[in-house]
């Protein structure tokens, strides 16, 4: 039989009646003859309130306490769409990320999906159940809960939907599929009716919510189809898969990351870049868009990169630690600050697109504080008060606009 994985998001589920809703989508899928597993991410908002709880306690916490906290919402959701599916009278289970297993890395809050055990859900699958299962959790070598980072609950159902081998994942959201550039802050955005694996990574890559971009990562990996779609309407969405490359040079979308921190390190050695490099890698935490300049001081650098701004006080500690090592000199740190991308395919064999972009933003009096670019994709950094503005000037420039 076709096994078919459905994730619905917090949105989707942000209370008991949408919970029923999206239950109704699970049961079309059921009486199409199909066996179905289906993740859910915490019910709207409640994430976030558990988070404020860790914060109020403390902003140097725990990570692996962090975890135990934040991985509860999910529980909550399955045990709740579990009792709708039955209400329906369809038969189900739910299932949390330690009882599959679902097995990963040690690192706290950002842990990364190593091992999918798939013979106890092929078993409730082979019953006729619905296997309900919570996103965004798993379990490390050590036997303690991880959670994938935000938006994690996507590459949970494209792990499944991989091991699984299954015919798609559909990610259902309160979005139609996936736009040219955010609706919220550019109305004219138009939604795209497909787009490729690659493409849609650097999308997610550079600050797009729609996915997270691990899933795409996973899902480009092991060729899982994937269709993004509306939990609310019967809209088609957005196809994603290898099928979808654009052809010639175009424009695909204009994405935001407001959400970035600016690390700024003077006076630094070669060796000293390499080995921040790899106390942040070994934290889990993402550096992004590298400058570097020399100094008057032979071998010595000016450098800045960016992070999340949620992994900036962590950032910073772990580096003033190094800085006492390395004897180098001071580090600051900027959160006023933003990164808009343009991604498309075939961009660096097309020079005029890229002059579009700095002529663009020069024309509205925007600065550009650093530059990073591949072959499909350009990033600039700017103020974050510049931000919107930008956004919204590249997405007409690029004849993005919906008319």
């Amino acid at each position: 039989m076709t096994i078919i994985v459905q994730k619905f998001g917090g949105s989707s589920l942000a209370t008991v009646d949408l919970i029923k809703k999206a239950a109704l989508r699970v049961r079309t899928e059921v009486e199409a003859g199909n066996q179905v597993v289906v993740v859910l991410s915490a019910m709207g908002g409640m994430t976030d309130r558990l988070v404020e709880f860790v914060r109020e306690l403390s902003t140097a916490y725990d990570r692996s306490e962090y975890d135990t906290v934040v991985s509860a919402g999910e529980q909550v959701s399955v045990g709740l769409m579990a009792m709708a599916l039955k209400n329906m009278g369809l038969s189900a289970r739910s299932w949390l990320g330690w009882q599959i297993p679902i097995q990963t890395s040690n690192i706290h809050s950002s842990a990364k999906i190593e091992n999918v055990s798939i013979d106890k859900i092929q078993q409730s699958l082979d019953q006729r159940e619905v296997a309900v299962v919570a996103g965004f959790q798993g379990i490390s070598p050590q036997g303690r809960i991880t959670t994938l980072g935000r938006g994690g609950s996507d590459t949970t159902a494209v792990a499944l939907a991989a091991a699984l081998q299954a015919e798609r994942c559909d990610i259902y959201t309160d979005v139609e599929g996936v736009y040219t550039a955010d609706p919220r802050f550019v109305s004219k955005a138009g939604k795209l009716d497909q787009i490729a694996y690659d493409e849609m990574l650097e999308l997610a890559s550079q600050g797009a919510k729609v996915l997270q971009r691990d899933s795409v990562q996973l899902a480009m990996k092991h060729q899982v189809p994937l269709r993004v779609l509306s939990s609310l309407t019967m809209a088609p969405g957005t196809v994603i898969s290898k099928d979808c490359e654009a052809t010639g040079p175009q424009i695909r979308g204009v994405v935001q990351s407001f959400s970035e921190c600016k690390v700024q390190l003077k006076d630094i050695s070669h060796d000293a870049i390499e080995h921040l490099s790899s106390v942040l890698n070994e934290a889990g935490i993402t550096m992004d868009m590298p400058s570097h300049s020399l100094t008057p001081f032979a071998s010595r650098w000016d450098y800045s990169f960016t992070v999340p701004e949620e992994d900036r006080l962590q950032a910073v500690k772990l580096l003033n630690l190094t800085v006492e090592k390395k004897k180098f000199s001071t580090i600051t740190s900027d959160i006023n600050v933003a990164r808009i991308s343009i991604v498309g395919p075939y961009l660096s064999e097309n020079p005029n697109l890229v002059q579009k972009l700095f002529h663009t933003l020069a024309e509205k009096g925007i600065q550009v504080q650093d530059v990073s670019t591949s072959d499909i994709k350009i990033s600039v950094l700017v103020k974050k008060a510049d931000s919107e503005k930008a956004l919204s000037a590249l997405h007409t420039a690029y004849n993005l606009d919906v008319k």
